[in-house]
C-alpha cells in the first residue's frame, strides 16, 4: 500500500488539505476548532509525511500542534514547491491547488522528518528575526538620515534611530536572559565563541535558527545553510557552481563571520589564500571559507570541545 502523504496550504484563516493517494481534500479553519478537527482527521489516516510552506509565520501554530499529536510534520521551502508546480506544468495557483502540489512534493522528494525546535528555541529564533528586523529599520533609517534636507526632518530621524537603538539593546538584553536561563546554550555559545571570527550575534543565529548543527555530518549542514555547492551540467558543457535555497539567516551571518575569520582566523586566513592563490575568485574562496566554518563549528558542537589555535 502505498504511503499516505498529506499536503497542507496555510492561509491567515484557513488549512487547505489534500491527501494521497486517495486524492481527498478538504478545508478547515486555521483556529484552535480546525486545528482539533485536522488532528483528529489525520491521526485516523496516520500520514507518513504531513509537510506545509513555511508562509512568515501562518504555519506556526498548524506545525506545534500536529507534531504535539505525533504526527510527522515537515516543513518545505515554497520556492522548491513552486518550481516543482512549474516542473509539473502547473501554472494556475489557488489554495486547493497549491495543498496538492505541496502533497504531491512531499511524496516525490520525501523531505526529512527533523525534531521541532523546542518552545525555548523558537523563542530565541523569534528574538533573534525581531533582533534582525530592528537592524533593517536602523539601516533604513540611516540611508534617510543621509538625504534628509530639512531640519525637522533630521530630528524626527534621529528620534526614532535613539529610539530603536534603545529597543535594539532591549533584544539583546532579552537575548541574554535565554541564553542564561539554558546552560546547555551557555556552554553552546561559548564553545561557539572560542572559534576566531564568531561572535554573540552568529552564535545565537545558529543556536536559534540552525539547532541541528552537532547532528548532521558536514554535507547535510553545509545543505541546511544554503553553503553546498551544486553544478549545471549537460554532456561535455559544464556551468558554474551555484550555492542556494538552505535558511538565509544563517547564511547571512555565517557570510560576516567567514569575513572576519578571513581576517583573524589563521586556519580560515590559510585556506582562503591558498585558493586564491590557486586562481579561484575571491566571492568563491570566501564561499568556501564559510563552508569550512560551518564545518569546523559542526564538529566543536558535535564533539563538545573548543577550538584550539594550531
Amino acid at each position: 500500500m502505498d504511503a499516505i502523504t498529506v499536503g497542507i496550504d496555510v492561509s491567515k484563516d484557513w488549512l487547505d488539505v489534500h491527501v494521497l493517494p486517495s486524492q481527498e481534500s478538504f478545508r478547515v479553519g486555521n483556529d484552535a476548532a480546525g486545528l482539533d478537527h485536522l488532528k483528529a482527521r489525520l491521526d485516523a489516516l496516520s500520514p507518513a509525511r504531513v509537510a506545509l510552506e513555511a508562509t512568515g509565520g501562518l504555519e506556526t501554530a498548524a506545525v506545534a500542534q500536529l507534531h504535539a499529536a505525533g504526527l510527522a510534520v515537515v516543513v518545505v521551502n515554497p520556492a522548491q514547491v513552486r518550481s516543482f508546480a512549474l516542473a509539473l506544468g502547473q501554472r494556475t495557483k489557488s489554495d486547493p491547488i497549491d495543498a496538492a502540489v505541496i502533497a504531491a512534493f512531499a511524496a516525490a522528494t520525501r523531505p526529512q522528518v527533523r525534531p521541532l525546535p523546542d518552545a525555548q528555541t523558537r523563542l530565541l529564533a523569534d528574538l533573534v528575526a525581531r533582533r534582525r528586523q530592528i537592524l533593517a529599520m536602523v539601516g533604513a533609517e540611516q540611508n534617510r538620515l543621509h538625504r534628509a534636507g530639512g531640519t525637522q526632518t533630521q530630528k524626527s530621524i534621529k528620534r526614532l534611530l535613539a529610539a530603536l537603538k534603545r529597543e535594539l539593546a532591549s533584544i539583546d538584553a532579552d537575548m541574554d536572559g535565554q541564553i542564561r536561563k539554558s546552560p546547555l546554550w551557555l556552554v553552546r555559545q561559548n564553545l561557539l565563541t572560542s572559534v576566531p571570527g564568531v561572535g554573540a550575534t552568529t552564535a545565537r543565529t545558529l543556536l536559534a535558527e540552525l539547532p541541528e548543527l552537532g547532528s548532521l555530518d558536514r554535507r547535510q549542514i553545509a545543505a541546511l545553510a544554503g553553503l553546498a555547492p551544486y553544478t549545471r551540467q549537460s554532456g561535455q558543457w559544464r556551468g558554474k557552481s551555484f550555492i542556494g535555497a538552505g535558511r538565509t539567516s544563517v547564511r547571512t551571518a555565517l557570510f560576516m563571520a567567514g569575513l572576519v575569520a578571513t581576517r583573524h582566523n589563521r586556519a580560515i586566513k590559510a585556506f582562503r589564500d591558498r585558493l586564491v592563490a590557486a586562481g579561484k575568485p575571491k566571492m568563491v574562496a570566501l564561499i568556501a571559507a564559510m563552508r569550512k566554518l560551518l564545518t569546523i563549528l559542526n564538529a566543536i558542537i558535535r564533539d563538545q570541545k573548543p577550538w584550539r589555535d594550531a
